[in-house]
């Protein structure tokens, strides 16, 4: 069984609802959801004008191969009603691969594990919340120490229902 950390994110409509339709179709279509972070909400990262995201992140048990996973991922943010206008802009549902297992993959379709991770404090703080000693694979260091060493300065806070 494959172990997969998944961050959920969603900035227009009912966002905590897209959190969770999309924790649904997940559990449907890749595996059980083994562990899921709080909701937080964090300003927008990379364009400005846009309303504040909620994201979690879970670790799910999954049978589902890394790239048939991206499949099914693409296409339940479809599902959902997703349109992608503008690189980092606003969306009802992103759904992004951080890890599976401890594997290195980059190609131009997918890259686990997810760039970004050691670069986004709205990725860190969930992550950190259930998987703090987790070794990114590549760079050799704990989450709570990408955490801790994380240049972004944009907030992030748990959500309060």
């Amino acid at each position: 069984m494959n172990r997969v950390y998944i961050q959920l994110g969603s900035n227009l409509g009912d966002r905590e609802g897209y959190l969770k339709q999309s924790q649904v179709m997940l559990i449907d279509e890749v595996g059980l959801i083994i562990k899921k972070s709080s909701i937080y909400e964090s300003s927008p990262w990379g364009v400005e004008n846009q309303g504040s995201f909620l994201n979690q992140v879970l670790l799910l048990e999954t049978d589902v191969k890394p790239f048939d996973l991206l499949d099914i991922i693409l296409n339940i943010e479809k599902e959902m009603g997703r349109v992608r206008i503008e690189k980092w802009g606003e969306r009802i549902i992103d759904i992004d691969i951080l890890f599976y297992n401890d594997e290195i993959i980059e190609t131009n379709n997918l890259c686990i594990p997810h760039p970004y991770i050691s670069k986004r404090r709205f990725v860190l703080s969930p992550l950190d919340e259930i998987a703090k000693n987790y070794i990114h694979p590549i760079l050799q260091k704990t989450i709570n120490k990408l955490l801790l060493e994380c240049l972004d300065e944009e907030k992030v806070s748990v959500y309060e229902l």
